[in-house]
């Protein structure tokens, strides 16, 4: 018998390492634009990771000029993404962080959490 999943399972980027809720990241991307091909950096904190196999994703939130959110999602497995740098980790207690599109200022800071 044919085991459909090993064909057709996404090979893991080697560039995206272990992340967390909370995790302050900055993920490079590769834009085409016409035939050229640049990368642009998108610096936030993960604010949701879902792990579903070839459909695993995490979403970045950043507050971008005059106080607006910004979030981006991007997939794990997707070559698109040139690398993942986690810059920071933080303390919490919860999987999906949508607490944080409803605060402003100092209170939408996360504790840093020390190794």
């Amino acid at each position: 018998m044919i085991d459909l999943n090993k064909n057709f399972n996404a090979t893991k980027n080697p560039n995206v390492p272990d992340l967390k809720s909370g995790d302050q990241v900055s993920v490079h991307v590769r834009i085409k634009e016409g035939e050229r091909e640049r990368i642009q950096e998108f610096k936030g904190t993960i604010i949701r990771l879902r792990k579903g196999g070839n459909n695993a994703n995490f979403t970045v939130r950043r507050i971008a000029s005059n106080g607006i959110g910004v979030e981006r999602t991007f997939l794990l497995h997707s070559p698109r993404v040139d690398k993942v740098v986690v810059e920071r980790h933080s303390h919490v207690r919860r999987a999906q962080l949508y607490f944080l599109r409803g605060l402003t200022g100092k209170k939408s800071h996360l504790k840093q959490k020390f190794d």
